[in-house]
């Protein structure tokens, strides 16, 4: 059928896997195409369907052109330039919201912080695991692995990067007890890192069931780190209170002004149509459970495509749920990362951020989902004093970045 319409069509709009399935089967022929347009061009690294379309246009198309467009190509230059090659660009354009020929067709976005105090409970647990937190990262200077001099300031990027690092070393045929010892402690490290994370950002379902996912890996897993974490005594205090708060059903602050600003907004205008980012699934469910006890909500979860032991959607469910929005027949939309890009919802009124993203591209996504045909509003749930506030000013400094690297692009290139 493909092959049929490619013959009849002059303007083909198609995924960019379809295309690359379509190319190497030869089902199409790319000589006779002289434009090929590129959305959310900031895909089009690594191996990317993108990145071969690109190839194989510029190579097989007699008059070959390319335009490539993203609301938010991301702030490291080196990743900008690659998406540049990749896409054979040769010249760069740069909009705002206040550029002349943009201006009148954006709508006015109102964005509001909600922040919110963990209380007592929450932050007794805070204090347990960075405690743990602190002592492996005192071992890892003593065996000269971490070079900062103030461990608090360790972020997750970096423990990432030292991973790396290390695995490095290894591959490359490096037999050191030191650094196998500290790989092993980095993995302790990580899962302490993402526990405090869903305890300062997402709430005690979360994290009870991650607590649960490692008691469970300790009884079957032969790795050193799982068995020294549970032989903490930090951790298996930090779990046990966690469970109290768990058994009490004790909720995060954050989720307690979420349903405050849902049940409000819901009241004032039973038509309004609402949308929730949240990073993860569990918490997704537990958010949409909550809002669905309130009077005229109808919640569900937008996410991707089912992983092991998981909840997940199938494409035909997502179109549906998706169509059920649009048509009023659901009016809250819980969704994790796979709703923030390529969604076509005319009209929402309110999106909420469950917690800010330390990445500019995906803030700009989440935030695009509003304010299309009408006034748009986002309000964004901070918690004081924990990885919520970092991440407000990271993706706040990585957006200023992005357009200040593409301008220097621009110049550099004499564009």
């Amino acid at each position: 059928k493909r092959k049929e319409l490619w013959k009849k069509s002059r303007i083909v709009f198609s995924t960019p896997q379809g295309l690359e399935n379509d190319i190497i089967s030869k089902g199409i022929d790319l000589e006779e195409v002289c434009l090929l347009g590129v959305d959310e061009a900031h895909r089009a690294v690594g191996n990317y369907a993108y990145v071969f379309v690109a190839k194989q246009f510029m190579k097989l198309s007699r008059f070959p052109r390319i335009i490539a467009l993203t609301a938010s190509p991301g702030s490291d230059m080196g990743k900008i330039q690659e998406v540049c090659r990749n896409l054979f660009i040769e010249d760069i354009e740069v909009r705002t919201d206040e550029d002349p020929d943009v201006k009148p067709y954006i709508q006015e976005m109102q964005i509001e912080w909600a922040n919110v105090e963990l209380p007592k409970v929450f932050t007794d647990i805070q204090r347990l695991l960075a405690l743990f937190l602190r002592e492996k990262f005192e071992k890892l200077k003593k065996l000269g692995i971490l070079k900062r001099a103030d461990v608090k300031y360790v972020s997750k990027s970096d423990l990432l990067q030292l991973q790396a690092e290390l695995r490095s070393r290894i591959s490359q045929g490096e037999k050191d007890f030191v650094v196998w010892n500290a790989i092993s402690m980095l993995a302790e490290v990580m899962k302490i890192h993402h526990a405090l994370e869903l305890l300062e950002t997402q709430g005690v379902v979360s994290l009870q069931k991650y607590f649960e996912k490692l008691v469970s890996e300790s009884r079957t897993s032969k790795t050193k780190a799982i068995k020294s974490i549970m032989n903490d005594s930090n951790f298996r205090l930090a779990m046990v209170k966690a469970r109290i708060l768990h058994e009490e059903k004790v909720e995060h602050p954050k989720l307690i002004e979420l349903q405050n600003i849902i049940d409000k907004e819901i009241s004032e205008n039973k038509d309004a149509k609402i949308m929730i980012f949240n990073q993860y699934r569990d918490n997704a469910v537990d958010i949409a459970e909550k809002l669905n006890k309130i009077e005229n909500v109808n919640a569900k979860i937008f996410v991707g495509q089912q992983k092991k032991n998981e909840t997940g959607l199938s494409q035909k469910e997502q179109k549906h749920l998706l169509d059920d929005f649009k048509n009023g027949l659901l009016n809250v939309l819980v969704a994790t990362s796979i709703g923030e890009e390529g969604l076509d919802i005319p009209k929402v009124d309110l999106v909420v951020f469950y917690e800010p993203v330390p990445s500019a591209i995906r803030s700009i996504q989440r935030r695009g989902r509003t304010g299309r045909q009408d006034k748009g509003r986002v309000i964004i749930l901070m918690a004081k004093g924990t990885r919520d506030e970092a991440y407000k000013w990271v993706a706040h400094h990585k957006e200023k970045k992005m357009y200040r690297n593409l301008t220097n692009l621009r110049k550099k290139l004499n564009f």
